[in-house]
């Protein structure tokens, strides 16, 4: 029983970690460009340092890999696919509201497996299809059943957006391209980097 208990706690630290982290990521990667004409002193500018490498995350902000358009004026934009060495990919994006009125997000992209459902709205009915291995991955989930992927949203405002994120078990190493799925979007091929 103590041994059933420490690989939960375990797997509880894995997850928590990895949304730590991605949150983290995320409110670093934050921030506009200043692409719309201010002048490159003002104050949405932040100066870089000699130390980092911004251009792979530069690339991925400035060309997303799919833009997915939904109902209700929602927006995905997905910015990156990862491959991480323990055997997960991370799906990060963006979640807009692109219409004037308040979108209300659709209980279906939860997905309808009951488990999920019962742990509130989230993206959990997302898929990756790697059609070389022809197999089809479904969005992880906690040692409670929940699925990792961005959760407890119900509603966006006009012009609105969150970011988001999915982690899928990782297809082999020779398969870079796959299909991601999103019920109500329109599915896109996306390429997994790392």
């Amino acid at each position: 029983m103590s041994m059933r208990f420490t690989g939960q706690a375990r797997r509880g630290m894995v997850a928590l970690a990895v949304v730590a982290g991605l949150a983290l990521g995320s409110a670093a990667c934050g921030g506009g460009g200043d692409d719309d004409g201010k002048k490159p002193g003002s104050s949405s500018s932040t100066p870089r340092t000699g130390g980092s490498q911004p251009d792979a995350q530069e690339g991925q902000s400035a060309e997303p890999l799919a833009e997915l358009k939904g109902p209700s004026g929602l927006l995905l934009q997905l910015t990156s696919a990862l491959r991480d060495s323990g055997g997960f990919v991370t799906v990060n994006g963006l979640l807009k509201n692109d219409s004037g009125t308040e979108a209300v997000i659709p209980s279906a992209l939860s997905g309808n497996e009951t488990e999920i459902i019962n742990n509130g709205l989230s993206l959990g009915g997302a898929t990756l299809v790697d059609s070389k291995s022809k197999k089809r991955y479904y969005v992880l989930r906690d040692t409670e059943g929940r699925p990792l992927t961005t959760t407890g949203f119900s509603t966006l405002k006009a012009g609105e957006s969150i970011d988001v994120f999915l982690q899928f078990p990782a297809p082999p190493a020779s398969s870079s391209d796959v299909t991601f799925s999103l019920p109500l979007f329109p599915s896109a091929v996306i390429k997994i980097s790392g």
